[in-house]
């Protein structure tokens, strides 16, 4: 089982990096971009067997506690 986290800036966040590759984008050329916005992608490789609802549960945790920062974070997480 894997499991993938995506974590974003909170749509009220300033996100300069976005802002900074959204301009380089204009500046290409790709003017229908109206939004960018820079995060981090955590994949996780889970053992065989791993009970699924108890792996979501302490993934969950680990993302709200130690991989996001909530105040200014929005976090995702799939399980495949």
């Amino acid at each position: 089982m894997k499991a993938k986290i995506i974590i974003t800036p909170k749509k009220a966040v300033l996100d300069p990096q976005g802002k900074t590759v959204q301009n380089a984008l204009a500046h290409m050329g790709y003017t229908a971009v109206t939004g960018v916005h820079i995060g981090k992608y955590v994949e996780i490789d889970l053992a065989p067997g791993t009970d699924c609802a108890a792996a979501e549960a302490a993934l969950s945790e680990a993302g709200r506690k130690f991989l996001s920062n909530p105040v200014i974070e929005d976090f995702k997480l799939e399980l495949e």
